[in-house]
């Protein structure tokens, strides 16, 4: 099984929010271990390395995008996919992005806590505790 991680969803780990922390967290675990294979927009390491440097330091930014690195698939969003993302019927530009480059990649499905976002999308998106729930049943 194949899933792209949103940013909410990293981002919820990584600034410990509450209260998503521990459905994101368990969903990250998941790809750390190898459960499932997991897929990070390249345009999201850009935002987070951005906020992290802004609210913390740089270190803790570096570390924060050499563990997405280490974990995590990561996909270049090139003129095909923002073509494709210009054609969905999806109102945000970047959740349109989200989408082509989850469909490009032939994933199952987009975990983020956006999931109304995602209502146009060619891949479905559940939200990380759906996602916990498929894991468990399985």
């Amino acid at each position: 099984m194949k899933i792209l991680v949103d940013l909410n969803v990293l981002l919820d780990v990584i600034q410990l929010r509450e209260p998503h922390y521990a459905t994101s967290a368990q969903v990250l675990s998941s790809v750390a271990r190898g459960d499932i294979e997991g897929v990070v927009p390249g345009h999201a390491l850009t935002t987070i390395h951005y906020v992290l440097s802004k609210h913390a330091d740089r270190d803790v930014a570096d570390e924060a995008i050499d563990w997405i690195l280490g974990d995590f698939e990561i996909v270049g969003e090139g003129k095909t996919i923002m073509l494709r993302a210009r054609g969905l019927p999806i109102e945000d530009f970047e959740d349109a992005v989200v989408a082509a480059a989850a469909e490009a990649l032939r994933c199952n499905w987009i975990v983020t806590r956006n999931v109304a976002d995602f209502k146009c999308s060619p891949i479905p998106a559940i939200t990380p505790g759906e996602l916990i729930e498929h894991l468990t049943a399985s």
